[in-house]
């Protein structure tokens, strides 16, 4: 049986890979540390929030003397590590918060895990520190450029990819000077349920459903590889059961699209389905594009961020050929899941833009 601390365990990633993980082995000890910022939300876990394996902890990785409790109180062998500022829009305009959580947040972490795992009477033999990263970190790629793999050069070009390499040095480092137990993933771009909207693909879904434009940065030829959200859980997975200490893995989805191919894709499927299902039109009366069949007229030209990345394509062939990963899902089959769900789920995600659970939390903790 193994006793988890899952950080940023109310986020995208970490909530699914709770709810994965809970659902796999459902023996184990789960215990989220979320500081709840805007894009960490406790909705995402509601339906296993009164599980006896399960413990919600408010508070922030900076906080060291917080997470060394956790660590000694629940037991924990092993740290999952998703707690991170991650919207590069936002890193350009303020990166003064992804300074101090991806890096301060990260070393934190380390040094709480150091103390508790390695400076006692009794070193906690199997212990786990997994960091999960991104491929950002690698910089951009051209068209006919061969794939990141897991010894490509780090080159970020954001402060977001940046303070992201800074935390995957770290990690690196307290492995090789102090000997802790560390392994990292560097996955592509992540989609599926409980997806923040200010992303490409919900911000399509939700602004399709408004009758809002669809925002397309430059010509948005922008290429992506895209990773259904739980494939990611299962690699990390993989990764923790079978993955060899100190080393990084790629984890991608072999679904590279452009840009604006993912939004037609998006545009073409919900049309679709308010031609299959009839009580859409009565439901989302302002998605006038989508019920008169003309979704790609919302689609508008913007002008591009600064140093926006040109390509981004993972190469998993470590991960495959060392844990026999595999994505479970094609993008044709994610894609569909992921605009049912939000089809399925408009209480949560309209709260998350009018930021009701934000007041709830408010309510609860402050």
């Amino acid at each position: 049986m193994k006793k988890l601390l899952i950080t940023g365990g109310a986020g995208f990633i970490g909530a699914n890979f709770v709810h994965y993980w809970m659902n796999k082995y459902q023996s184990d000890k789960i215990v989220v540390l979320d500081a709840l910022t805007y894009a960490g939300n406790i909705a995402n876990l509601d339906s296993i929030k009164d599980e006896d394996n399960f413990t919600f902890i408010h508070g922030d990785i900076c906080d060291q003397a917080l997470v060394e409790k956790l660590l000694v109180e629940h037991s924990i062998d092993t740290l999952v590590h998703f707690a991170a500022e991650s919207h590069v829009d936002r890193s350009i305009t303020g990166p003064d918060a992804f300074i101090e959580t991806n890096i301060m947040g990260t070393y934190s972490l380390l040094k709480a895990a150091k103390k508790v795992w390695l400076d006692g009477d009794t070193v906690l033999e199997g212990h786990r520190f997994h960091h999960v990263s991104t491929d950002e970190v690698y910089g951009t790629l051209s068209p006919t450029d061969p794939a990141f793999t897991e010894d490509t050069a780090y080159a970020p070009n954001s402060p977001y990819s940046a303070s992201k390499a800074a935390s995957d040095h770290l990690v690196r480092a307290y492995h090789h000077t102090y000997g802790l137990n560390v392994t990292t993933s560097n996955c592509s771009n992540n989609y599926g349920p409980f997806h923040f909207p200010e992303k490409l693909i919900p911000l399509v879904i939700t602004n399709i459903l408004h009758d809002k434009s669809l925002p397309i940065y430059g010509d948005g030829q922008q290429i992506r590889d895209w990773l259904y959200v739980e494939d990611h859980a299962y690699g990390i997975d993989l990764v923790l059961q079978n993955g060899r200490i100190g080393e990084n893995y790629n984890i991608g989805g072999n679904n590279e699209w452009a840009n604006i191919n993912i939004v037609k894709t998006i545009s073409k499927l919900v049309e679709q389905e308010f031609v299959n299902n009839s009580e859409l039109v009565a439901r989302f009366p302002t998605a006038k594009a989508a019920i008169a069949q003309n979704t790609e007229s919302l689609i508008t030209y913007v002008k591009d961020r600064p140093g926006h990345d040109r390509r981004y394509a993972i190469d998993a062939a470590k991960t495959n050929n060392e844990l026999d990963y595999t994505p479970k899902e094609s993008f044709d089959t994610g894609i569909a899941k992921t605009v049912q769900w939000y089809l399925n789920n408009e209480i949560w995600w309209q709260s998350v833009m009018n930021g009701s659970y934000q007041n709830w939390i408010t309510e609860q903790y402050e």
